[in-house]
């Protein structure tokens, strides 16, 4: 994702609890909303450079690796 700006990939977020998660996210690249989404949810396919996904068990667990899509 070079073309968006900022930081895309926030691979030590994942195991950290997801609202900890969004908020490092959007303090450490203003130009993305960072939104939770529990595992097994349906989402849109598209890339967008405004946008990151945190993936959440049901437990609140951040489960991939949080990058922009």
């Amino acid at each position: 994702m070079s073309e968006c700006r900022g930081k895309n990939s926030w691979p030590e977020l994942k195991g950290k609890e997801g609202d900890v998660a969004v908020r490092t996210i959007e303090r450490e690249n203003h130009f993305v909303n960072a939104v939770i989404v529990l595992e097994g949810s349906f989402v849109t396919l598209d890339i967008r450079c405004d946008r990151v996904r945190v993936w959440v068990d049901t437990n609140g667990i951040v489960t991939r690796v949080p990058q922009i899509q």
